[in-house]
């Protein structure tokens, strides 16, 4: 089993380059497979009387910030990929060559200005793609859309943070990815050993990391890159268990 391991930054760089590459780089460190960031316009999914608003604005990634981060991450040998939220930044990262994307829970709904248009931008991209339907939406609909052998769709339940004892495990097993929302590495651990006990040959885990001094929404429910390298080392030991 090869279990591809996804650093999700969220908001958690701050609107700051600096932090940004800083987390980069300690995600390399810990030997996460990606980070992956998001790409929205905060207009687009969010009131301005939203509480975090500053925050989220202040963590937009426009085409030149993308660019930077793609250039850095490659730098750093660390894979760089992105959410996407509307169709000009889905182009954005097919014009930087990223390998994957990722569609958000969110984005399942239809309910986002763009997420019909963000899904088929995608979907014709024919890059690999990692789907989240924590929010519900309708599955055969957004499956139909993408290539089957390319398709990667992930147990997740939106709730931040996310309670162990929701997580239906007889449900979670039936997925190849896991978009994790938990406030330690238990869940993704269970998951991994779960899934080499079904000779899975390859899985998804992703999960939100932060720096110990990293501020804003997503902060609260992120673990550290000390985390994240403690949990690494867990999986890459699961993935050659003879079971």
């Amino acid at each position: 089993m090869k279990a591809f391991i996804v650093a999700e930054i969220g908001s958690n760089w701050e609107g700051n380059y600096t932090k940004a590459k800083k987390i980069i780089q300690e995600c390399k460190k810990a030997g996460a497979d990606a980070v992956k960031f998001q790409m929205w316009r905060a207009h687009d999914l969010y009131n301005k009387s939203h509480p975090n608003w500053n925050e989220i604005k202040k963590a937009e990634i426009s085409f030149q910030m993308a660019t930077k981060l793609k250039k850095y991450s490659d730098k750093q040998k660390i894979e760089f990929f992105c959410s996407a939220f509307y169709p000009d930044a889905v182009k954005h990262l097919l014009s930087i060559e990223v390998k994957k994307f990722k569609v958000a829970s969110r984005t399942c709904k239809f309910t986002d200005p763009y997420s019909y248009d963000v899904l088929q931008e995608k979907a014709r991209s024919k890059k690999e793609i990692f789907i989240s339907m924590g929010m519900g939406g309708n599955k055969k609909k957004i499956s139909n859309m993408f290539d089957k052998k390319k398709t990667t769709f992930c147990y997740c339940i939106s709730d931040y943070p996310l309670e162990f004892k929701k997580i239906n495990w007889k449900d979670a097993i039936k997925y190849d990815g896991f978009s994790d929302h938990t406030m330690d590495i238990s869940a993704p651990i269970l998951f991994a050993i779960l899934k080499r006990r079904k000779k899975s040959k390859k899985i998804y885990i992703e999960k939100h990391v932060k720096m110990n001094d990293s501020k804003g929404p997503d902060a609260s429910t992120s673990i550290t890159t000390d985390n994240l390298s403690e949990m690494v080392k867990l999986v890459r030991i699961i993935e050659k268990m003879i079971i």
